[in-house]
């Protein structure tokens, strides 16, 4: 897993039509406009992001995270207005997500990223898993196996099995880590949200990172051995069945025969358990 670098895309929205608020006793409910609801302003986001490496006393060595790319554009603006005059650069998202653009965002985003993040001494043979999307290259592309075989790399495309997006750790819960953060905040134009976007996706750690793809591991142990079956679940993203235990190098934790069985959260170092506390009654509201 360490070698293959997982990209997927996914689109983020400006706001939710129904966004869930605590508010305290008295405070003024919050007051969210947009054009219409049915026609959010949203952005396609390309994520990639492969394993993180740990040293022995558990420090980061290598985050995973190559990066996440919007598909946007700059485009300036037909007329004049309270906010900008004409011809000031706007940034406008691109609708039409098209092979040319796909190829784009990896020859000239992606590659650099992995070539400059690399960590000195890991292999360099590595590739990039992708779904089987309409819009997405083949390893056969011309111009990007030029791109791919720079500075010492060897970089090839494979396609996950068709119909299993659970075999892709965006999919399979990173995706919904950043949204989580991401709706947290607010925006009220493009810019806002690629700045929010980007914003979460640095501010998640790595372990979270490290968790996915142990559910990822679990989810294949699973298919290995009920092959076929529509009833293999992913194990949760905070459990650690598969974590070798901190005592020994040698045994691993315990778990159920599939790996799915209850098992400790595992204490990373400066970890420190929950703190009780005592929160005043909170009103509930959905807006």
């Amino acid at each position: 897993m360490h070698s293959t670098i997982h990209i997927d895309e996914k689109w983020f929205y400006m706001t939710k039509g129904t966004q869930r608020f605590y508010l305290a006793p008295g405070e003024q409910e919050p007051h969210r406009t947009c054009k219409n609801k049915k026609f959010i302003s949203k952005i396609m986001f390309m994520c990639a992001v492969c394993r993180p490496l740990f040293g022995v006393h558990g420090e980061v060595l290598f985050d995973g995270k190559i990066g996440i790319f919007p598909f946007t554009k700059q485009v300036a603006a037909k007329r004049s207005s309270k906010n900008k005059q004409e011809g000031t650069m706007e940034t406008k998202p691109i609708e039409s997500i098209t092979t040319d653009v796909v190829r784009e965002c990896l020859i000239n985003k992606i590659l650099p990223a992995i070539i400059a993040k690399w960590p000195d001494g890991a292999t360099k043979v590595l590739k990039i898993q992708q779904d089987n999307a309409r819009p997405h290259i083949k390893d056969n592309d011309p111009a990007f196996r030029e791109a791919a075989q720079q500075s010492g790399f060897s970089i090839s495309i494979v396609q996950q099995p068709p119909n299993s997006p659970d075999t892709n750790v965006n999919d399979l819960g990173w995706f919904r880590a950043i949204q989580s953060l991401q709706t947290q905040t607010a925006c009220n134009n493009v810019d806002d949200l690629v700045n929010a976007v980007e914003k979460s996706f640095h501010e998640l750690q790595p372990e979270t990172l490290d968790n996915v793809f142990l559910s990822l591991q679990g989810l294949v142990h699973g298919n290995y051995e009920s092959p076929g079956s529509e009833q293999i679940q992913a194990a949760p993203h905070g459990e650690s069945t598969f974590k070798e235990d901190k005592s020994t190098s040698t045994e691993s934790r315990s778990s159920s025969g599939t790996g799915y069985g209850s098992s400790s959260l595992s204490e990373r170092p400066g970890e420190q358990p929950w703190i009780g506390v005592n929160i005043p009654s909170l009103r509930i509201m959905k807006v």
